[in-house]
Parts: structure tokens; sequence; C-alpha cells
């Protein structure tokens, strides 16, 4: 498959232009005049360097496509060629050789997840689980509309789970450049100019100061490598599957962030099982692609804890109570939609609540965090200066004393 450049007129004698991936320059013209626009100019494109990070998809990339499928397929436009537009058209070249592939695919005979599937790193478990589901339904346009609106608020709590974790660590890095350059510059000044005081005795918390100053510029690099290996280390920990109980486990414990993420994690939970038993998966398939979609292992095991117990017969509400991993609103509220048998309505109400709760938790914790902050900076880096400005002010008090007993 090589890439074209095109140029052409509708029947309207409007201009238009655009790429296309082909076999060759002869199915480039047949797909333009299959689309009803006359090809005036069609030559191989040049070849672009594109620097690929993951998969090249974002979240956004999806939602927009999601959309527009949407939009085309209700507005009765065959499948392919709603595919074909949108590769076309789609500004990002890594996205735009998956659905060409996609289309390729389903051109050959393959259904329309069935050509999902073939992509996983940009198509999860979720998004062809529903596709299909909308599949066997009819209801394709209505599914992706869903999916559409689910993307749209998995972006908006990974950006807030983002927010309560990366503020916090950005504001200690900051701390931790500011203290090494005044070990590293400020300090060392200081301590030049107090060489200058002939028989002068420093004060503790100076000498102190002075002596930390000396011991980090002589040991920095045994510091950043002590820092280089801690990162190391806990990498190949998290590549443990011990390690990921272990983190997992104790970012959920965490004194102030740990509520926030347990609140992010119910409200994907309930979502993504809500959209899913809307769509008319079977809650044993919901259950299993919650649990891999739930990015913490401690959920993970308790909703496959609860999906075995649902095997068995049991109820979805109980089994979840004795995982002790949700709060227990969220279970009574589910048993409740059990018992009515409006649990997708239900859940996709908790959700609501608790993307509700995410955004006033999150707001709360950087307006904490950030008073709390700056007073440790201020603590930390007035206490240095502190320390070093005593010298002077005992020689300014030694020389008004003098000055008055004169």
């Amino acid at each position: 498959m090589a890439k074209f450049s095109w140029e052409g007129t509708t029947r309207t004698g409007e201009v238009r232009r655009g790429t296309m991936e082909a076999a060759d320059e002869a199915a480039v013209l047949n797909r333009l005049r299959a689309d009803a626009i006359n090809p005036k100019k069609v030559k191989k494109a040049r070849a672009e360097i594109h620097i690929k990070f993951g998969t090249g998809v974002t979240a956004d990339d999806l939602k927009l496509f999601t959309r527009q499928l949407a939009v085309m397929v209700d507005a009765g436009l065959p499948l392919v060629q709603a595919l074909d537009i949108l590769a076309t058209q789609n500004a990002n070249v890594h996205f735009a050789k998956v659905l060409f592939s996609v289309k390729s695919s389903v051109e050959q005979g393959s259904t329309f997840s069935e050509a999902l599937r073939k992509h996983p790193k940009v198509f999860d478990e979720l998004y062809v689980n529903l596709v299909a589901a909308g599949e066997v339904g009819g209801i394709l346009d209505a599914i992706l509309n869903r999916l559409a609106i689910y993307i749209e608020k998995a972006v908006k709590l990974k950006s807030q789970l983002k927010s309560a974790l990366v503020y916090p660590i950005a504001i200690l890095v900051v701390a931790a450049g500011v203290i090494a350059v005044m070990m590293l510059k400020v300090i060392p000044q200081f301590e030049e100019m107090y060489k200058d005081f002939p028989g002068a005795k420093l004060p503790k918390p100076t000498q102190v100061v002075i002596g930390m100053s000396n011991s980090f510029i002589s040991a920095w690099y045994y510091i950043l490598g002590g820092i280089f290996a801690f990162f190391f280390v806990s990498g190949a920990l998290l590549r443990t599957e011990k390690g990921k109980d272990l983190f997992h486990t104790a970012v959920l414990r965490l004194p102030v962030i740990g509520p926030v993420i347990r609140k992010i994690v119910v409200a994907r939970f309930t979502r993504t099982l809500g959209t899913l038993l809307s769509s008319g998966v079977p809650i044993l398939d919901s259950l299993e692609i919650c649990a891999k979609t739930s990015g913490n292992r401690v959920v993970m095991r308790a909703i496959m804890h609860a999906r075995a117990k649902i095997s068995e017969g049991q109820d979805l509400a109980g089994p979840l109570t004795e995982t002790d991993v949700f709060p227990s609103m969220v279970v009574q509220m589910i048993g409740v939609g059990e018992q009515t048998g409006a649990m997708d309505t239900m859940l996709n109400k908790i959700a609501d609540f608790y993307e509700d709760e995410v955004d006033t938790a999150v707001g709360n914790l950087t307006a904490l965090i950030e008073p709390i902050m700056m007073a440790f900076l201020g603590v930390v880096v007035g206490g240095l200066l502190i320390a070093m400005y005593m010298p002077i002010f005992e020689l300014a008090g030694n020389i008004d004393a003098g000055e008055n007993a004169k």
C-alpha cells in the first residue's frame, strides 16, 4: 500500500483535495470516481517521518472518530464508505493507517468488531465488545454514541487522577530543586564571606547548614545515584506480580490521595459496567472487561471474585460486600438495582454521583495541598536563609552594643 495525494472536483464543481492509501494510482482513480469525484491530479505522496509514542492514537482521536462514525451510520451511510471517509480525512497518520486496515478487513468479509479486534492497542475489549453487541442488536449507531460519551467521561476521570497525583509531585520536585540550588550555590557564597571574619564564631544553626552544604557538594553524585537506584529498583518491583499488588494496595491506602483514587476507581467501574449492561453485553463478560480495565489489581481481584460468585448463582451485591473494596452505599444501590431489574440505570447514577464527588475531591485536594506545600517551602528555604544570616545579625548587634558602651 502506498500513499497518494489527489485533487478533483465534485458534480457541483467544488474542488477537493486529500490523501489516500491504495495499491496503485488506478485504485485511487477508481475510488474517487466511486465517490462521485472527478479526479484532476493524482500523484504519489512524499514519504514523511512521523515519530510515534505508544499507539500514536489519543483518546480524543478515538472519541472524535466514534462520534463521527455514529453520525454517518445513523444517516444511512454504508460502513465501508464511512470508514474510508474518516480514514482519508484523518489528520493522525497512525490512526488513518489503522482505519484503512479496519476498512480492508470489513471489505474482505469480517464483521466490524472482528476488524477492530485486530488492533487491541487502539480498540480495547470494552470497545470491541460494545460494537459487537451493537452489530448483533442492529443498534450500532446508538452503541457508538454511547461509546463516545463513555470515552469523554473516561478521559475526564483520567485527567482528574493526573491532577490528584501530578500536582503534589511537581511541587516536591520544585522544592527539591530550590534546596539543591541553595546547597550548591548560595550557601557556599555565604561560607566564603564568613571566612573573612577573623575570630568570628558562627552560630550553631549556621554551622549545621554549612556542614550540610559541604556534605551535599562532596556527595551529590551518591545522592543522585541513590535516586536513580531507587527508581530503577521501584520500576523492577512494579514489573513483578507481588510488586504490583503492594503498590496498588498502598495507593488506595494513602492518607489524602487514597480516598480520591478510590472514588475514581468506583466511578470507572460503575460507568463501565453500566455502559456494557445497557448495551446488552452479558454480565459475566461485562465483569471480566471491567476487571481488565479497572487499572488497579486490588479492584480487579474484587471484581473477578464477584464474577466467580455470580457464575455460581449468587447476586452481585453480596460478593462485592465481601471484598471490602467498594463503599457500602455503592453496594446497597447495586443491590437495589438488581432487585428492581434496573441495574444499568442504577450503575450510571452511581457513576454520575461519584464523578461529581471526584470533581469536588480533586478541587479540595488542590486547595489543601497548595498552602501546605507553600508553607513547607517557606519553612525550609526561610530556615536556611535565616541560619545563614544569623552571623550578620549577631555582628550588627555587637557593633550596636559597642557603640552604646562608648
